[in-house]
């Protein structure tokens, strides 16, 4: 049976979700993303990735200011949507959106519930070292992710995985259970299971703050860092004061000052020792230059063994 749909969702992860739906038969309605904001240092006005991939779609795109005190409850009613599909929106939904279809507001969150709830799963469970996650699918309700789960799935996490490399999977998980969630929802077969809220964790935001590296930890934990914050905002340090930011390392066993250049390593990279054990820093972005090999850097630029970074 075919039913209505409304999706609500911003970044590259829910596009390609919206993408796995749209090649179902239910009807998208419409497309609801945060309005577009500027980008870079030119500041310049980009639309989100949901946004361009519903155009693309043939999808009608909302862009409300905000969704409180029924600002949305007009066009909502005008749509009718039979479900709303929500994946990395980016803002709490008000009960009267919740409450609104026959067949409810589903999630697709990118953990495995009730662990990582909050904005950023993926790059926190990649930092935390978690050998596995998934996606849940989930009921919404007025907490944050605290809904009944609908279905799960999970993978493993690789050694040195990024966040980029695991939101890609993550979202192809996570739109073909999804897919399947919608129809058990629809013949009444789906199974509802309570989330134990004692067990949950919270994955807060990431900024600046969270990407800077502290030397006096262990390369495992500096490693986990470095492959949480890739793609942005990229791990951050610094040489002689200036702004390094570090994409990819590898662990290695050495000593040294946390912090230390110990060296350029052939084949390897940047040998820097940490509060236990080293890191090769592999691809790396120094002030003033473009992401590239460490090694190829450390050719062209004085890269002088002894300093510390962060210092």
């Amino acid at each position: 049976m075919s039913i209505k749909i409304l999706f609500m969702g911003t970044p590259d992860f829910a596009a390609r979700v919206l993408k796995r739906l749209a090649k179902t038969e239910h009807e998208i309605i419409g497309a609801v993303s945060q309005p577009d904001k500027p980008k870079g240092r030119g500041h310049k006005i980009v639309p989100t990735e949901v946004k361009t991939a519903a155009a693309d779609l043939g999808i009608d795109v909302f862009e409300p200011q905000t969704l409180k005190d029924g600002a949305f409850l007009t066009e909502l009613k005008r749509l009718d949507p039979d479900m709303i599909v929500v994946a990395a929106y980016g803002k709490i939904l008000p009960e009267y959106i919740i409450d609104y279809p026959k067949y409810g507001c589903i999630n697709v969150h990118a953990s495995l519930l009730p662990k990582y709830r909050g904005a950023a799963p993926i790059q926190r469970a990649i930092m935390n070292g978690e050998k596995k996650t998934g996606v849940s699918i989930m009921r919404m309700d007025n907490g944050l992710d605290t809904g009944d789960i609908v279905s799960m799935a999970e993978t493993e996490i690789g050694e040195y995985e990024t966040a980029g490399e695991l939101f890609d999977r993550l979202a192809v998980i996570g739109g073909e259970l999804l897919c399947g969630a919608i129809e058990t929802i629809i013949d009444g077969s789906a199974i509802y299971k309570k989330q134990n809220d004692a067990a949950h964790t919270y994955a807060a935001m990431i900024d600046r703050d969270t990407a800077r590296i502290d030397w006096t930890r262990s390369s495992v934990e500096i490693s986990k860092l470095i492959c949480g914050m890739n793609p942005a905002p990229a791990a951050q340090t610094t040489y002689k004061g200036a702004g390094v930011k570090i994409y990819e390392a590898e662990k290695t066993d050495a000593s040294g000052k946390p912090g230390e250049i110990l060296g350029v390593v052939k084949r390897k990279g940047i040998l820097v020792a940490c509060g236990s054990g080293a890191l090769y820093l592999k691809t790396v972005q120094f002030a003033g230059s473009k992401r590239m090999n460490a090694e190829d850097y450390a050719r062209g630029h004085e890269v002088e063994t002894g300093v510390q970074l962060g210092g």
